[in-house]
């Protein structure tokens, strides 16, 4: 044995159960930090901390069903902890990276609470980096790597951080995503905020882009029916055969301001006044739904094909942009109508959604397939 580790462990033996976990911790971050030659991998530090020191994240988009959650505990009970919590060390407290679920069967379950004495395993990563952004991505990348995760918990996040102004390219790279899968996010959620950051607005300006023509030729429509067929380019991102994509360049909403941020010379109650008008005047709104069904052939095909997003919110923004040149970010006027006006705008929507799909050869829906109950503030 080490000169004089024997002495520190009759020591730490001597003190009471906080003081000794506490010193144990302290003995194996020391070691960790000064001696260990995988002091920058977190698994070879792992340290206990007191359940009430750890937080969960308010961000995680993976999810485990009963079943699965009554195995995890399961497991614990036996096995006992064999992989730690994945923190982040905020002040005097850690928040939770990955081991949501660990840390609540650790917090929750009176036996293994009781065994570990209320700590919890923690390994803690990135000391050095704080940004919220980073550790979302820590998250979403020990998720994504490990199983599934919700789509729409997903697509908050994507919008968490692009308030934090990260770029898609740096989403993409962070997250394991590629710029389709980002933009189909975007899509599910309806929130065109998103749409609004630089790094978008550059890459839809195909002479300003810093793409290169490889490039461009994977994100272009122009491709041979084998090329399509190899790729699987009407499709992509998604297991649905009968969804239709476009690139941004073809959407005819795109073209005519549909994800701007405002409208020159009119106030953000105007253009939602304008649009209370449009929806309320029933023939006025079916005369723009009928422009948006038969002129937007690429931004109809696009959206009205996308089963996991509100077709009927899109309709009646997509209708306010053609009337008006109105963008999408002042849907709230839907909120200025009364529950009859807003219900017959529903109706209306969503008999020029079946009008397009029965004039394509597809299946009408009825409301509840239209627009996905999620989203109840449709417009």
């Amino acid at each position: 044995m080490l000169k004089g580790l024997q002495d520190l462990i009759n020591e730490i033996e001597r003190l009471p159960l906080d003081d000794k976990i506490a010193a144990i911790n302290e003995v194996k971050l020391t070691l960790n930090r000064e001696v260990s030659p995988f002091k920058g991998e977190p698994v070879d530090c792992v340290i206990w901390v007191k359940g009430d020191d750890v937080k969960a994240n308010d961000y995680n988009p993976n999810t485990v069903a009963p079943p699965e959650m009554r195995l995890l505990e399961t497991s614990i009970l036996n096995d006992g902890y064999t992989q730690p919590i994945v923190s982040w060390q905020k002040e005097s407290s850690f928040e939770v990276v990955d081991g949501f679920h660990r840390n609540r069967v650790g917090k929750e379950v009176k036996e293994i609470n009781d065994r570990v004495h209320g700590y919890l395993p923690l390994t803690v990563i990135n000391y050095e980096r704080t940004n919220k952004g980073d550790r979302i991505a820590s998250t979403i990348r020990h998720n994504r790597a490990r199983g599934k995760h919700q789509v729409e918990a997903m697509s908050d996040i994507v919008l968490e951080l692009k308030n934090r102004n990260w770029t898609t390219k740096r989403i993409c790279k962070q997250l394991g995503m590629d710029e389709d899968e980002v933009l189909r996010l975007c899509q599910i959620t309806g929130l065109t905020e998103i749409f609004a950051d630089e790094d978008f607005s550059k890459s839809w300006d195909i002479k300003d882009s810093e793409l290169t023509l490889e490039d461009e030729a994977i994100l272009t429509d122009h491709l041979e029916p084998d090329e399509k067929e190899k790729n699987g380019f009407r499709t992509v991102n998604t297991s649905d055969e009968n969804r239709i994509f476009h690139t941004y360049d073809k959407w005819e909403c795109h073209k005519a301001g549909f994800y701007a941020n405002s409208k020159a010379g009119l106030s953000k109650d105007q253009c939602e006044e304008k649009y209370r008008e449009l929806l309320a005047n029933i023939p006025a709104f079916e005369k723009a739904l009928n422009g948006v069904i038969t002129e937007w052939k690429n931004s109809c095909e696009h959206y009205l094909t996308n089963e996991a997003m509100n077709r009927i919110a899109w309709l009646g923004q997509a209708s306010l942009c053609y009337a008006e040149g109105i963008p999408a970010v002042f849907r709230g006027g839907f909120n200025l109508l009364t529950d009859d006006q807003q219900e017959a705008a529903n109706i209306t929507a969503l008999k020029y959604l079946n009008l397009w799909l029965k004039a394509n050869d597809r299946e009408e829906v009825d409301i509840s397939k239209a627009m996905p109950s999620r989203q109840s503030t449709i417009y």
